[in-house]
């Protein structure tokens, strides 16, 4: 009997194929490659900025708006590649926290941000992070359009803190952008907290997620939410 008669040997040809193509992608891949890039350059950020002068400063700000981007790059290869990894599951959210926190701290430290502002923005972005492996076994939350918000305005904020003082950049403009940032930053904790009791109260075996809130869902982050829009 020929190849095209022999019963059977074509579903095991297709049985084959699917579980080929669903193969785990390398924990070396560009999405990793970028985030790991995101770690290195908060250290550059920090360096930059507390050496001070016009050419520093624009240093830091180059670096935290280069790390920024990799941001958003990494998750956009990642689900489009599917080159999701437990190490990126992890490092992601960590580097998002680490850069805008060290930038955060670093002006605190050097008198140009309150301390108030710092650790209330710190808190909550510590708060949500533990929410996460709170309610992990629930599922995800999805990101929200004001999460989004919130990590858009930090990043501008920021980004004008970092700017040398030598532009003259009124001081007015920086504390209302920053003023914007912290109070959606609050909000936006606010309701990732009362949406992480809501899943938490849920009976067992309740699934209302959707699937981009479901841990297989293909998302670059499950288990642990994207930080693009917590």
């Amino acid at each position: 009997m020929d190849d095209a008669q022999r019963p059977g040997e074509g579903n095991a040809k297709a049985a084959i194929r699917p579980a080929a193509a669903a193969a785990p992608p390398g924990l070396v891949n560009v999405a990793n490659v970028l985030t790991v890039v995101r770690i290195f350059l908060v250290p550059v950020v920090v360096i930059c900025l507390v050496q001070g002068g016009t050419g520093w400063r624009i240093g830091a700000l180059v670096a935290f708006l280069g790390a920024s981007a990799t941001d958003f790059l990494d998750g956009q290869l990642a689900r489009k590649r599917g080159l999701v990894t437990d190490f990126g599951k992890i490092a992601d959210p960590i580097a998002d926290k680490a850069l805008t926190g060290a930038a955060l701290i670093t002006l605190s430290a050097l008198g140009e941000l309150p301390g108030w502002v710092t650790g209330l923005i710190l808190a909550r972005e510590v708060g949500v992070t533990v929410l996460r492996f709170v309610v992990i076994r629930r599922g995800v939350i999805a990101a929200s359009q004001g999460g989004k918000l919130k990590t858009m305005l930090q990043i501008i904020a920021i980004s004008l803190y970092l700017l040398p003082p030598s532009l003259g950049l009124p001081a007015l403009v920086k504390e209302v952008v920053m003023g914007a940032a912290l109070v959606v930053t609050l909000v936006t904790g606010v309701d990732y907290l009362v949406r992480a009791i809501r899943m938490g109260q849920a009976p067992p075996g309740d699934d209302t997620a959707s699937p981009e809130q479901t841990p297989d869902s293909g998302d670059r982050y499950p288990p642990v939410p994207k930080l693009h829009g917590d």
